[in-house]
């Protein structure tokens, strides 16, 4: 396999400006790239300058109501990559802005392309460790390899947190020192993009600033969303629950008799299903499959460990549509893959990431408390 880079690791400490500004000296290439890739897309579609401002700087009122404090580690993380604020936001809210872009220019409003994704969840009662543990493999553009980064927070006013995350943007996927672990996956319906809603990275951060679990559920449960978003949550003292979430609803999955939660990209909640319609089964055909492939190879075992979720997740079943994918031509003109294998053990406060999952098998474990170890196979 060819050596790949692995995702840097940026640790900030401080209140909201002064975390910014150490994030954006410490990310700017990367934070530059992640303005770039957005931002072209806003050329192609033909804003201008002035159009670009105005458009992300609509989405400014939305966020302070949502949580003022955003936007000062916004502005810091602009003032230290030397880029303008404009494009933090956008970052941190690519989806809806991209989103209302396109509606603008009377384009087909859509979310991006091949926002996959495949999570999984296996409760206390089937780990090796007595831990619970949580992963996903993140399918995206694979030009993101080059602008992802995990960033650890050490935070004034909530627990730690470590995310891996687009460089500029303010959380994805991670967990907390309160136990508590977050994934998140696309799914589409035909409520998307009726409305104005909290962008979903910026519900995904609040999820990882608490401490209380009750209040991660109340954040992805009752915020107002532009789109649906799939969010599995995780509990370190020992349950996990997912929201297929729409616009002004979120729909619950437990985990079943086998102490597993596995999503793709389809709805499967029956009562959601009877109440809209899933547009997405176009852009990811392929997820009827890959949920079940992820659980069939999870149930081959009755007790679990990391490595096995890794293992499941890393599966190459129907490649290049497969859980695990390797670059191949998108839907936008662009190269679509899985551009990172994510795996969490909340408990332990760690988790390890492999960019590029279907070309490398090296992890690099990052820690709420320790620098990151690059781990030999196996580990």
């Amino acid at each position: 396999m060819p050596t790949i880079e692995q995702f840097p690791f940026i640790s900030v400490a401080g209140r909201p400006f002064e975390r910014g500004v150490q994030y954006g000296q410490q990310a700017r290439e990367r934070v530059r790239l992640s303005m770039k890739l957005y931002g072209q897309t806003l050329v192609d579609l033909g804003f201008s300058e002035s159009q670009r401002l105005a458009l992300i700087n609509s989405f400014v009122p939305a966020i302070e109501e949502f949580a003022a404090h955003y936007l000062d580690e916004m502005r810091g993380i602009a003032e230290g990559a030397d880029v303008p604020f404009e494009d933090v936001v956008m970052i941190n809210a690519r989806t809806e802005v991209l989103a209302r872009a396109r509606a603008e220019k009377n384009r087909a409003v859509e979310l991006e392309p091949d926002d996959g994704c495949t999570g999984a969840l296996i409760l206390p009662e089937r780990s090796k460790s007595g831990n619970l543990l949580h992963a996903q493999n993140w399918d995206w553009r694979a030009e993101c390899v080059d602008t992802a980064i995990v960033l650890r927070i050490r935070s004034d006013e909530g627990p730690d947190i470590l995310t891996f995350v687009e460089a500029g943007g303010l959380a994805r996927s991670g967990l907390n020192s309160a136990g508590v672990s977050i994934t998140a996956n696309y799914l589409e319906s035909d409520r998307d993009f009726g409305q104005m809603g909290t962008p979903l990275s910026l519900i995904r951060r609040k999820v990882l600033e608490q401490q209380h679990f009750a209040l991660a559920l109340k954040a992805v449960a009752t915020t107002p969303k532009s789109c649906s978003n799939n969010i599995m949550l995780g509990m370190a003292q020992g349950f996990g629950i997912d929201f297929e979430c729409t616009t002004n609803e979120s729909f619950p999955i437990y985990p079943g008799e086998d102490h597993l939660i596995v999503h793709a990209n389809h709805w499967v909640n029956p009562v959601a299903l009877c109440k809209l319609l899933d547009t997405g089964r176009a852009s990811t055909p392929e997820s009827s499959y890959r949920d079940w492939r992820v659980r069939r190879l999870l149930n081959e075992q009755e007790k679990l460990n990391l490595n096995d979720l890794k293992r499941a997740l890393f599966d190459d079943f129907g490649t290049p549509y497969s859980v695990c994918r390797p670059p191949r031509p998108g839907s936008h003109d662009n190269l679509s893959a899985t551009v990172a294998m994510i795996a969490m053990e909340p408990a332990l406060g760690v988790m390890d990431a492999a960019p590029l999952p279907a070309l490398n098998s090296v992890f690099t474990r990052y820690s709420l408390t320790e620098e990151p170890v690059v781990l030999e196979a196996g580990q």
